[in-house]
């Protein structure tokens, strides 16, 4: 048996010893990331938000909604028998920044689309105690009222792109087009929103055909959280491994 008072009688040996053991186990650690592509398990279904999404996940960024509700479902019973299926590392890889969260105050948001209508989110971004009684959360009436600024939207697509978030030129050339043929389904640029953007939700969000809203992007983004992911395609492959 290997006899460790050398090293407990001697912290010069001790502090050697434990940079020795960190060294190997950074070197195991880090080492792999330099030859492998990604970290991330790629996932099928996931893709790029489309303009209008994007431009609603801007929106639920600058409002502070990360604040009080996160994006990470844990792999822990309760957290998957509440909100589904635990997250994967895929679904948030177009997140520059991730809304994982630390803290809620509110529920995970992470499965939030196609779970209520676009009516019952527009009642609750008005005033929540419409339809959660107890609820804490401020309104945001301004939202349905407030003409949504696109004119810039070709430029975040490209700062994702500088990211990481594989937009093709032909997308980010198309991004404005794209964003007002997602709230009309008979538009002349439906075809080609949904050949760039396969699954994308087309419809008016707000209600209001007349008028581009910042809440017609916020809901496009919430209705579309945890809807890319088919979880039984994806649990069947995993038994199969």
């Amino acid at each position: 048996m290997f006899k460790h008072e050398i090293f407990e009688k001697n912290s010069i040996l001790l502090v050697i010893g434990i940079l020795i053991v960190v060294s190997i186990g950074g070197i195991i650690e880090i080492a792999p990331l330099f030859y492998l592509e990604s970290t991330i398990e790629k996932v099928k279904g996931m893709r790029p938000y489309t303009p209008l999404e994007l431009a609603g996940r801007n929106i639920y960024v600058r409002e502070g909604c990360y604040t009080c509700h996160s994006q990470m479902i844990r792999s822990t019973r309760d957290e998957v028998e509440r909100y589904g299926h635990y997250s994967l590392a895929a679904e948030s890889m177009y997140d520059h920044p991730f809304q994982w969260g630390s803290k809620r105050t509110g529920p995970d948001l992470a499965r939030l689309g196609n779970k209520y209508s676009d009516e019952w989110h527009r009642a609750h971004m008005v005033d929540p105690r419409q339809v959660v009684p107890e609820s804490i959360m401020p309104g945001y009436p301004f939202l349905a009222t407030t003409e949504l600024k696109y004119n810039t939207i070709e430029k975040d697509l490209k700062a994702n792109q500088i990211a990481g978030v594989p937009y093709t030129e032909e997308m980010i050339a198309n991004a404005k087009a794209d964003l007002v043929s997602q709230l009309d389904e008979y538009s002349d640029g439906y075809d080609g929103l949904m050949e760039r953007y396969p699954g994308a939700k087309v419809r008016d969000f707000d209600g209001n055909p007349e008028k581009v809203t910042e809440l017609d992007a916020l809901i496009a983004y919430l209705q579309m959280l945890g809807t890319l992911v088919d979880f039984d395609l994806y649990n069947e492959e995993e038994n199969r491994r």
